[in-house]
């Protein structure tokens, strides 16, 4: 088989991270008090991060979406203004995303390369990747899991299409994502019954008015067909009841019928570019465990925020070294205990802030969590506590719409 080649291609083992736990989140007290849950959002390179997985999860690893930069050179912003016209978008209020800028091609392929090499390592026998990339470097990155997991596992191509606006003028709109499908060996899952969709009304039609529709075959027409290799999702955009602002995020759909399909109950999934984090959440909604990381602390937020609205099980937040997230003091953010109940004072309305009720100085273990409303409304500035929860030691946790996490503690004797 041929083998890409490119400047400065790198085949040496990145440098593991020291990871660091720096929080367990019980959504709405779920799991409560588990302080060691399998599911798990890193913070940090995810180069380094997945070289520090490799000892606990090498070859353990069912399913990996990963859905990188795709080598736009862009630097993308998120939404964090409330109310806005989606038509104006020079009225949004934005705050940095992430940057998908390299300096060549060859710096992109080589970013790319490395980090499949270890999800490669990472993912287990009769596991499957989902690659999901454009038209800027789909077609090298066929290249790279053909060398890494070879050609004869290439299991799909995905396209998945989608409508919008489009500035170009001079060639066909580019309406379209590439999903690559690998899996890491022949004995991979796929759960055909767990993704059929209904045929199309026009299909039932004609197998209705003749028996000779289909050449001598006649299809289930009641338990549905497993879909093609094209799917339409909306873009979130258009998904009112899913857009958190994160630029790129993924539909749940799209994510819901891989992990349907390539994954079973209780398996272990991974998204090392988590984003939003929607692989997380349609995960823990069906009952699998997840990894998930990404580079920036405002997308490992939008996912701990997700996961807390659905009620999702308990999942831990590691760092890539000892410093805690929580930034301490703000001058204009203060908090009462009363009767049960803790309420926090702070001028500006918080996007989210949690609390933990004994809190050790080390582990910030959040039994009682506020989030602000995708849509409208208030978040709410009190939350009951169960009382035989409380320790001495009381600690708050807020995040600003700006993506600052502040936290106070209180000696609650």
């Amino acid at each position: 088989m041929p083998v890409l080649h490119w400047n400065g291609k790198t085949t040496t083992a990145p440098q593991p991270a020291s990871l660091t736990i720096d929080s367990v989140i019980h959504p709405n007290g779920a799991d409560w008090p588990d302080t060691s849950p399998e599911n798990k959002l890193y913070l940090g390179d995810n180069l380094a991060i997945m070289a520090a997985l490799l000892p606990e999860y090498e070859n353990r690893v069912n399913l990996i979406y990963a859905d990188p930069p795709f080598f736009t050179n862009r630097h993308f912003t998120a939404r964090i203004g409330r109310g806005e016209d989606s038509r104006k978008p020079r009225e949004w209020q934005l705050a940095k995303g992430y940057a998908d800028h390299w300096d060549n091609l060859d710096a992109y392929i080589d970013f790319l390369y490395q980090r499949l090499a270890l999800m490669v390592r990472l993912l287990a026998p009769g596991g499957t990747i989902y690659l999901h990339l454009d038209w800027h470097a789909d077609a090298y990155a066929r290249l790279l899991l053909d060398e890494l997991l070879g050609a004869e596992f290439f299991l799909n191509e995905i396209i998945w299409s989608y409508h919008g606006p489009s500035p170009i003028r001079s060639a066909f709109n580019r309406k379209h994502d590439t999903i690559l499908v690998y899996t890491k060996g022949p004995n991979y899952t796929f759960n055909a019954d767990a993704v059929r969709i209904p045929y199309d009304e026009s299909t039932i039609k004609t197998f209705a008015a003749s028996t000779k529709a289909g050449f001598g075959k006649v299809p289930n027409l009641k338990r549905g067909k497993v879909p093609e290799d094209w799917w339409y999702f909306p873009v979130v955009a258009r998904l009112h009841s899913e857009r958190t602002g994160y630029p790129t995020q993924k539909p749940e759909a799209l994510l819901e019928r891989i992990i349907l399909a390539s994954s079973n109950p209780g398996d272990l999934v991974a998204d090392f570019f988590c984003g939003s984090g929607t692989t997380s959440l349609v995960a823990a909604r069906h009952g699998r465990r997840f990894l998930t990381a990404d580079a920036t602390f405002r997308a490992i937020h939008t996912a701990r925020e997700r996961l807390v609205r659905e009620s999702a099980a308990s999942f831990g937040i590691y760092t890539t070294d000892a410093e805690k997230l929580g930034v301490m003091g703000h001058p204009n953010f203060s908090f009462q205990l009363a009767d049960g109940e803790i309420h926090l004072n702070s001028p500006e309305s918080p996007a989210y802030w949690e609390v933990d009720l004994n809190w050790d100085g080390e582990i910030f273990n959040s039994l009682a969590q506020a989030v602000l409303p995708l849509r409208s409304g208030k978040i709410a500035s009190t939350l009951k506590l169960p009382e035989s929860k409380t320790g001495r030691r009381v600690c708050v946790r807020m995040v600003t719409s700006e993506g600052e996490q502040y936290q106070l503690e209180l000696d609650s004797q």
